[in-house]
């Protein structure tokens, strides 16, 4: 939703990169480029100018003037007014001390309340609550069949005694609701109520009767994030008309502007509690204010990744892999199945992708990124025996055309499919011998640790160069060299070899009764106690 935002802020705040000062006019260009973004992006006219303003104030200010970096000083600035436009600290829903917590939706109709129902429900219940939804839209064709439907997919109950179609009285069926779920233990209730294609009073009227029968703790206003900033203006008749204690966004996964995510706040004085992200029920997340400030600006969203990793990933597994790769044991095609499960149960690959950091440069990559080619790759290798699997080696021309065929795919794409794992493979047989040896990443040899910095060490050569010109005279001069660096080793430990010539000794069991330990290292002697 923020794509065309987001490229066109960090455009505006990359042109500032590599100056060592800034001028006003500087400061000027740049709140000038924001301001239209914004209003591009369809944000509400008012929130824009007290925005501009905010910045503008504090880049002209001792901040920027006395920092040794002023261009990440405007980025940071801007970063800590759009957390402050999005509603600053993340909120959430208030909980009654005696349950049931009741939960009120209300909107506009065609703003996705009964879907989002459906997500809020099951997004509680996987945090541990027991919620009843209570279908008080008797208005909309089939929205009580349709809140029943999305209820059973998200395995929670449904409290609908009237058909609905214009049929029962909303405001009973919330009391009735709320007491139901107060005899039978539920610990959340969620009332959702009926909308209109438009503001009119009759819709109000009755979500007031609602809101007064049932007294809700929490009464979310549900809004369709791409309706631009035309949201503000709802949003503030739904406050001045029923009263609302916090915002939801549904359809933030779509293409609009995102005007309204970015007005809602800065009108209404009520904080945006939660979005929905997609149209599976999984699809719901808390609102960050700040996470989205850095989504915006292309730093990321690693916190979300994170969470999602957590809830959707099977830990178990991915320990058994990794206990598995530290005993020595090759990575085979059966534990890549694995990881490939793991990696589709967190959902869309370009939803991952674009929450790392600075991945706007790539976004032309992530668009063209097909998600099915998760499937396909799944089919691949469900497609062979579990020999193969185990032995990925052992796969030849034949059983790569019986794959093939079996996949649906082409030999060409299984052959990649291969060349791609072995890469893998090499690379997760290097974090074996990093968990192997105890230090993770960071263990010796892989590059990753202290010592390194990030990069791997290349051993100096223990040769040298003859400046002859004769290549037989090079080559004597040359092995004369080496032999002396030899004896040179040899003398320091009292022999011609390692520890007295036992060192290079063929035999692993010979006698070192007779070694002078006064002339080994002192840090040796000290690792052997002696």
């Amino acid at each position: 939703m923020f794509d065309n935002l987001s490229d066109r802020i960090s455009k505006t705040l990359k042109g500032l990169r590599g100056q060592g000062r800034l001028t006003e006019a500087d400061i000027d260009k740049t709140v000038r480029e924001i301001r239209r973004a914004l209003l591009d992006a369809d944000v509400a006219v008012p929130v824009v100018r007290q925005f501009a303003a905010r910045v503008r104030e504090r880049a002209l200010g001792a901040e920027v003037s006395k920092a040794l970096n002023p261009a990440q000083q405007v980025v940071k600035i801007v970063h800590a007014e759009l957390v402050d436009i999005l509603g600053g600290a993340t909120g959430g829903l208030q909980f009654a001390k005696n349950p049931p917590t009741v939960i009120m939706l209300a909107g506009l109709q065609g703003a996705g309340k009964t879907t989002l129902a459906g997500k809020l429900a099951k997004y509680l219940k996987d945090e541990g609550h027991t919620p009843l939804l209570v279908a008080s839209d008797l208005q909309r064709p089939n929205a009580v069949n349709q809140l029943q439907i999305v209820g059973e997919r998200a395995g929670v109950k449904v409290f609908a005694p009237e058909p609905g179609n214009g049929v029962g009285d909303p405001v009973v069926v919330a009391l009735d609701g709320v007491a139901t779920a107060a005899h039978e233990q539920y610990d959340v209730v969620i009332v959702d109520t009926a909308g209109r294609l438009g503001i009119d009073e009759e819709m109000m009227q009755q979500a007031r009767d609602i809101r007064d029968a049932v007294n809700p703790d929490n009464t979310l206003f549900v809004v369709d994030a791409m309706i631009g900033q035309d949201a503000a203006r709802v949003a503030e008749a739904f406050r001045d008309g029923v009263g609302f204690t916090g915002v939801v966004l549904s359809k933030l996964d779509g293409d609009a502007r995102g005007g309204a995510a970015l007005s809602i706040t800065g009108i209404t004085d009520r904080p945006i509690l939660f979005a929905s992200t997609g149209e599976a029920l999984g699809d719901f997340e808390r609102f960050h204010p700040d996470r989205m400030a850095s989504r915006i600006l292309d730093m990321g969203d690693v916190l979300t990744l994170i969470e999602q990793a957590e809830k959707r990933m099977d830990r178990e597994e991915a320990e058994k892999v990794a206990s598995k790769l530290a005993q020595g044991e090759e990575f085979n095609l059966n534990d890549f199945m694995s990881m490939l499960q793991q990696i589709k149960s967190m959902g869309s690959m370009k939803k991952m992708l674009g929450m790392m950091p600075n991945m706007r440069q790539y976004k032309q990559a992530i668009d063209q990124f097909d998600d099915s080619m998760i499937t396909r790759i799944e089919a691949m290798v469900q497609s062979m025996t579990p020999f193969e699997r185990a032995n990925p080696k052992e796969i030849n021309g034949t059983r790569r055309a019986r794959i093939a065929k079996g996949s649906g795919t082409t030999v060409t794409e299984v052959n990649r499919l291969l060349d791609q794992f072995k890469q893998m493979q090499k690379m997760m047989g290097s974090v074996g011998k990093g968990l192997a040896g105890g230090g993770g990443f960071g263990a010796p040899g892989m590059g990753f640790g202290k010592k390194s910095r990030g990069r791997m060490q290349s051993p100096k050569k223990n040769k040298k160069k003859s400046r002859s010109g004769n290549p037989a005279k090079r080559a004597a001069e040359e092995k004369a060299w080496a032999e002396q660096q030899a004896q040179k080793k040899g003398s320091a430990f009292g022999g011609a070899g390692a520890f007295g010539g036992v060192g290079n000794s063929a035999d692993a069991s010979a006698d070192l009764s007779n070694l002078d330990m006064n002339q080994l290292p002192p840090e040796l002697r000290k690792m052997l106690g002696k």
